[in-house]
């Protein structure tokens, strides 16, 4: 009986690996650097190769591997293909079926990496005790995944749980890294936090400990810092970005009626302001049927992927 598996979390620069047990214990973990040359051609053959020496050192056989689970930073389709992963090179293949070969027939499931790491909260992590959440990654950009009943939504081309890219401001003349016009991402993630400080500060002269930072060092954490200390500006640019928050998740909440929102990412760092903000904002606007979604802060970090692909395959 397989009593072990990994649980991969590819990015574009390195890749988290983790060594679990079938209950979900993590044994070991390391990252493996993401070689992106020659259009991503050696990725899965250095995953591989990461995996099998980790097999070795713990001297684990095949038939002790249930399968290797991975989070892919792009669209996957449920039956394992990628349609492009621009920050990897890769094109249209079926990354199960040829991840799997390099891995010698080892069973491989895959996932989005949003997806994945909402997987991962939902097993190990914050929203262990529902069945139902949706995860919202506020980083560089904003992500998200959707876990209905214990499986994840993925959609009918993998697009499920792009929470950054709902509208939620039709009058935004700025382009969103989409294409698009009026993202939540542009408001809600780490730089759009950054952009609406920066935006509000040169609107008037008001005092405010951001003036103190030089402007292209503002970032969401000094905004977050100086609104806890109470300073007025830093509070209007948190309350901005929390009321376009609470604007996509009421939106999400009367679509799917999550039992919880999971809040994720470096944003997610800011804490209990955040939730706070968000919370009181979503409770005014949400559907009276919506409002009991609890809101809470995701508790695996980093690790959610590693804990979510391994989910993937029991």
């Amino acid at each position: 009986m397989a009593k072990y598996g990994f649980g991969l979390d590819l990015g574009g620069t390195t890749c988290k690996c983790g060594l679990f047990t079938n209950e979900g214990e993590l044994l070991d973990k390391w990252e493996v650097p993401t070689d992106t040359s020659n259009g991503g051609v050696n990725i899965l053959k250095n995953l591989a190769a990461a995996v099998k020496e980790k097999m070795a050192e713990k001297n684990i056989s095949a038939d002790d591997v249930s399968g290797v689970g991975i989070g892919i930073p792009g669209p996957v389709s449920g039956d394992g293909v990628v349609n492009r992963c621009v920050n990897l090179g890769w094109g249209v293949f079926n990354v199960e079926k040829e991840f799997s070969d390099e891995l010698g027939g080892i069973k491989v499931k895959a996932g989005n990496d949003a997806n994945v790491a909402a997987l991962g909260e939902a097993w190990m992590g914050a929203a262990k005790e529902y069945s139902s959440s949706v995860m919202v990654t506020l980083g560089t950009g904003v992500g998200g995944g959707v876990i209905i009943n214990d499986e994840i939504i993925t959609g009918a081309a993998g697009a499920a749980g792009e929470i950054g890219h709902i509208r939620v401001n039709y009058t935004e003349e700025m382009t969103c890294g989409c294409g698009n016009h009026g993202c939540l991402e542009q408001y809600c993630s780490a730089t759009g936090i950054a952009r609406l400080a920066k935006i509000r500060l040169a609107m008037n002269e008001d005092e405010s400990g951001l003036r103190a930072i030089p402007t292209e060092n503002i970032d969401a954490k000094a905004v977050f810092d100086e609104a806890k200390k109470g300073d007025v500006v830093a509070k209007e640019v948190v309350k901005r970005a929390c009321e376009y928050l609470a604007q996509g998740l009421q939106v999400i909440s009367a679509v799917v009626n999550p039992e919880a929102f999971v809040i994720g990412g470096g944003v997610s760092k800011a804490g209990q302001i955040l939730i706070d903000e968000v919370e009181y904002r979503f409770n005014q606007i949400a559907f009276h049927g919506c409002r009991n979604t609890k809101i809470i802060l995701a508790t695996l970090g980093n690790d959610a992927g590693i804990y979510g692909a391994m989910k993937l395959i029991l």
